[in-house]
């Protein structure tokens, strides 16, 4: 089974002319009659890097569309969220969507100044975000598959809830957990086990192939010593894509756009890994190298202020070249 692609709404492009809010909206919808895409994701963050927010998105999309998964890639807000409304909340999202929504997690912590404001505003510390992720993922899966619901944690404690009306995915709807820690190795371990105790799929945005590898080498590997079928752990990677003949002037322009995207300054070796750039032979190319990796599917974000055109190419010339004939809708959670 080949890798499935899904395409990622620039929903914080709003900000900056890349597109507008209604454009966000066409596009989710010629991905999905496109039947090429496996999924549509947005992004998410509240005063990290404010963009057009994630679930008021997502329910328009999911109005829109018929047949693509759908959810935040990742949800940066997460542990900032009240975990009963947000259970509340997506679980309508899930109905809307006829149970196609995929929750990603992760903790949310960005270097910009925004983070720290978040911080403030909320009072959550960067460990707090991480007991946090564990207990809100906890919450959901308890308040979307039963009634009448206790929750006794650090960070949240409740009694007698129940959501109503519950999501139409059985038995719920999905979780994942999207992580990228760098460094010290065994931190990053920790981070996969986090996956393998608690989410039905990992997504990450690294982009180094050797590194890929041996995150996914360990991953598998803890999941067998933690008694897990490492098969039951989704992989998906976040990417981004900019087609032009001109590799150069593809890199350049994909550069400008996450620059602004991200307000931060990214090396040009960067940009050249973390975006697939150039001819229509160079893209194909280098998704494929994530393919061979192993990955279930990987999502692609356009790095250009010509958002349709760009889509239109990637359907008609890129997406052949892949086979979506496959269940669109990934691993069933248990």
């Amino acid at each position: 089974m080949g890798i499935k692609i899904g395409f990622t709404l620039p929903n914080r492009g709003v900000l900056f002319g890349a597109t507008t809010s209604r454009e966000l909206i066409d596009l989710a919808e010629v991905a999905d009659k496109s039947g090429g895409f496996n999924s549509v994701w947005v992004g998410d963050s509240l005063f990290g890097k404010p963009r057009l927010e994630a679930i008021a998105l997502l329910s328009a999309v999911a109005a829109r569309t018929e047949n693509v998964r759908i959810g935040p890639a990742c949800m940066a807000s997460f542990p900032l969220r009240d975990p009963v409304q947000l259970a509340y909340q997506w679980a309508s999202l899930d109905l809307i969507a006829e149970g196609r929504t995929v929750l990603v997690a992760c903790t949310g912590i960005v270097p910009q100044a925004g983070g720290e404001i978040e911080s403030r505003t909320y009072n959550v510390t960067n460990k707090d975000r991480v007991q946090r992720l564990i207990e809100w993922i906890q919450i959901l899966k308890l308040l979307w598959t039963e009634d009448n619901v206790s929750f006794e944690g650090k960070q949240y404690s409740f009694e007698g809830v129940t959501i109503e009306p519950k999501g139409a995915s059985k038995p719920r709807p999905a979780i994942w957990i999207a992580n990228n820690a760098r460094g010290d190795q065994e931190l990053i371990r920790k981070t996969h086990r986090r996956v393998i105790n608690h989410a039905d799929g990992w997504q990450t945005s690294v982009w180094n192939t050797e590194d890929l590898a041996w995150r996914l080498k360990d991953i598998d590997e803890q999941a067998v010593e933690m008694g897990r079928d490492p098969k039951s752990i989704e992989r998906h990677v976040y990417h981004n894509v900019n087609l032009n003949d001109d590799q150069n002037a593809s890199i350049e322009e994909s550069k400008k756009f996450l620059d602004l995207y991200y307000t931060l300054d990214y090396d040009r070796s960067f940009v050249d890994g973390w975006v697939a750039t150039g001819s229509v032979e160079q893209v194909v190319e280098h998704i494929k190298q994530y393919e061979d990796l192993g990955f279930d599917e990987i999502t692609l974000r356009i790095t250009s202020w010509n958002q349709r055109e760009q889509l239109d190419r990637l359907i008609n010339e890129v997406l052949p070249y892949f086979d979506q004939s496959a269940d669109r809708h990934g691993v069933v959670p248990e």
